[in-house]
């Protein structure tokens, strides 16, 4: 049988982020984005009596092996001490047993340490309303949130409530009061935790992530009774985020899902992680903020399509586009132009927005010889 947390182990002694196990291969590791087998060995070529041994022992005799062996898949947490937290995904695959493991590290890190915009943080720091932290599965959604509750937590005395399945990143208490909840272990369910969190008396509520009508609905009567709410969406971008919300709805509640959206949102933060200079990744951040503007494009359907170009256009105000947060990276020396050109939205566009940017750069230093 593997030894799981010996492979967690050296999981995170190969500063990796992901550990895949499954019948018939060594253990995987995902490494700044790439699947290489998983150092620290030598691992045995993994056989489904193993995979079944270690997830028994990971589970143990209780709940979470009975809701296993009724649902065929299972998302718990396992910590070790001194090294990391870990969001342990079990399923069933062809018969057998697979098992992806995500380290999180045990200390939480800020906002300015993840190199996202500074408007995050001023985004953390609305009182009311609701925040949306959208991407892909592995984009850093959790990281995120979980670096803008720590600002919260040190810039003023809140009382935070956090609804998770798993929970991933644990707070210790500085100037706000955190309660953590579990779905499975602390609530049995994301529906029964809702219905009562807004009798906590919190100020923020962090739902891991929208995932139906109910969700959205609380999410909504939140943030309208003065809450600040924080949550993901698996989107690629601030428009798409705004319907997927939609979608949880049928379509003759739409408008009025577009009117409660205008008046409670008050940001989306879309990122995508793209591998740095120096063998990392690093986080890039389309920012949406509500405006006049926003809020119109989101009341009227036929309008949606043109957010982008709001984002485009709204620096003065702390949004910025996929490509223009890319450049910045670019600039600074972060991103390589040849990752970016992979990366970029568009392209062509990019590669125009960083001809002009030189062309801009270019003009200011002859002017700058000329005075």
């Amino acid at each position: 049988m593997i030894a799981l947390d010996q492979a967690l182990r050296a999981l995170v002694a190969g500063d990796a982020s992901d550990l895949h196990l499954s019948a018939g291969s060594v253990p995987i590791a995902r490494v700044h984005g790439e699947l290489v087998p998983l150092t620290g060995g030598p691992w045995p070529v993994l056989d489904a009596d193993d995979l079944e041994a270690s997830v028994r022992e990971l589970l143990g005799s209780g709940p979470q092996l009975a809701e296993f062996e009724e649902r065929r898949e299972i998302e718990v947490s396992r910590e070790i001490a001194d090294v990391a937290r870990f969001r342990v995904n079990v399923r069933r695959q062809l018969g057998g047993i697979s098992l992806v493991a995500r380290a999180i590290p045990h200390r939480v890190h800020t906002i300015e340490e993840l190199l996202l915009p500074p408007v995050v943080a001023t985004m953390a720091e609305e009182r009311r309303g609701i925040i949306l932290v959208t991407g892909t599965t592995g984009s850093g959604k959790s990281t995120t949130l979980a670096a803008m509750v720590n600002h919260i937590n040190v810039t003023r005395a809140a009382n935070v409530v956090t609804i998770e399945d798993p929970i991933e990143f644990v707070h210790d208490n500085q100037l706000s009061l955190i309660g953590q909840r579990e779905v499975g272990v602390d609530t049995l369910s994301f529906k029964d935790a809702l219905r009562r969190v807004l009798r906590q008396d919190p100020d923020v509520i962090l739902i891991g992530e929208m995932r139906d009508e109910e969700t959205v609905t609380t999410a909504i009567s939140a943030a309208e009774t003065g809450h600040l709410v924080l949550s993901s969406l698996h989107t690629l971008d601030a428009g798409e985020a705004i319907n997927r919300i939609l979608g949880f709805f049928t379509p003759n509640h739409h408008q009025q899902i577009r009117s409660l959206l205008a008046g409670t949102l008050r940001g989306v933060i879309s990122q995508r992680l793209v591998p740095g200079v120096d063998g990392g990744r690093v986080p890039v951040c389309e920012v949406l903020r509500m405006t006049g503007r926003v809020r119109y494009k989101i009341l009227y359907p036929t309008e949606i399509m043109d957010l982008t170009d709001v984002i485009s256009e709204g620096g003065y105000d702390g949004m910025q586009s996929f490509d223009q947060a890319l450049y910045e990276h670019v600039a600074a020396g972060r991103v390589s132009l040849e990752d970016a050109m992979t990366a970029a939205t568009s392209p062509h566009d990019f590669k125009l927005l960083v001809d002009a940017q030189g062309q801009r750069g270019t003009t200011m230093a002859t002017v700058g010889e000329r005075a």
